[in-house]
């Protein structure tokens, strides 16, 4: 981060698809940062996204946006084929990263990036907007508090039904796609958050479509004692996106948690505790605050999502697409 900095992050928009527009959308309710650049594939899609979200900065190329000194954070909104290479581009520029969820497409990837990073003290996140949430925040606070008593029980559904786009991004295997790293990694980091990242079993079945990728899954984490995560996902199917989380003592229920606004909390023998999120924001400020956070304070990870905890998780989903028989076309030989 630039010395001169010293209470706003100034953030380069690395992409310029829908992603990058909720993101920079949301920087507007963020007190410690602002965007600065945008940096796409050609002028006329970076000055466009520029004029349309006020950026003062339009590059046609990424190489350009990550060399401006200025900019102390990359948001990196490309296609997550393209994840590892665009997050090293920012890295090697000396910026700090937060990354578009997946990470990357494997665990082979993303143990390259992290070690890049930790051996250069660059900071980086994955954005997983969701743990930044309020109501997700207040989930974890009553699980810290013992309010349902030990968990045994997560599930978690998410999932909707796409339009049939065979060379679109969802059902292109050329294009990492898929339920598992699109839609799909939303249940299993909900699981991993309470439960952890490295169950003891992991049992799964996937739909796959006639276009080589998964339309849907079904997925139990075993974490032994009891404790277990039932996990669903679709892009052709309309699911619940909700999740519960069931203790010895009560049950927590997270309608829509992916964008969460609301949680309930029911304990036996009480009313139920409701909490509800009244945001102006989207909810992508939450994780553009954590990384300033986190930048402001001089670490280089978010003690929210920390690196090891990304890359179990893509550890887990390299072993349930191993059971699947399931590998993209770009993939390097013996990843999984």
């Amino acid at each position: 981060m630039s010395e001169a900095i010293r209470s706003e992050i100034k953030w380069g928009i690395m992409g310029t698809g829908w992603i990058a527009e909720q993101f920079v959308q949301d920087l507007v309710h963020v007190s410690n940062g602002q965007g600065l650049a945008v940096g796409s594939r050609s002028q006329e899609s970076a000055d466009r996204f520029a004029a349309k979200f006020n950026i003062p900065r339009a590059y046609a190329t990424y190489e350009e946006l990550v060399n401006d000194p200025e900019i102390d954070a990359i948001y990196v909104a490309t296609p997550h084929p393209l994840h590892r290479e665009n997050v090293m581009l920012a890295l090697r520029a000396g910026k700090a990263v937060l990354c578009e969820k997946p990470f990357t497409v494997n665990s082979g990837e993303l143990a390259e990036i992290i070690t890049f990073a930790k051996q250069s003290g660059l900071f980086l996140m994955e954005a997983m907007w969701t743990r930044f949430l309020a109501p997700i925040i207040q989930v974890r606070t009553w699980l810290a508090e013992g309010r349902i008593g030990e968990v045994k029980l997560v599930k978690a559904d998410a999932g909707f039904r796409s339009d049939w786009n065979p060379q679109g991004r969802l059902l292109n295997p050329d294009l990492g796609g898929g339920t598992l790293l699109d839609i799909g990694i939303y249940p299993v980091s909900f699981a991993a958050m309470i439960l952890g990242a490295n169950p003891e079993k992991i049992f799964s079945t996937a739909h796959i479509g006639e276009t080589g990728v998964d339309e849907q899954f079904s997925m139990i984490l075993d974490y032994g004692n009891g404790k277990v995560a039932s996990l669903n996902g679709a892009v052709r199917l309309h699911i619940s996106n909700e999740a519960y989380i069931y203790g010895t003592e009560g049950f927590i229920h997270i309608p829509s948690f992916l964008n969460a606004t609301t949680a309930t909390l029911h304990v036996e023998g009480q009313e139920p505790e409701i909490y509800t999120d009244v945001r102006d924001a989207i909810g992508y400020a939450f994780e553009a605050e954590e990384v300033g956070r986190c930048l402001l304070a001089g670490v280089t990870e978010s003690p929210v999502i920390p690196l090891s905890e990304s890359l179990s998780i893509l550890q887990l989903l390299d072993e349930v697409r191993g059971q699947w028989g399931l590998r993209y076309p770009f993939e390097y030989t013996g990843i999984l």
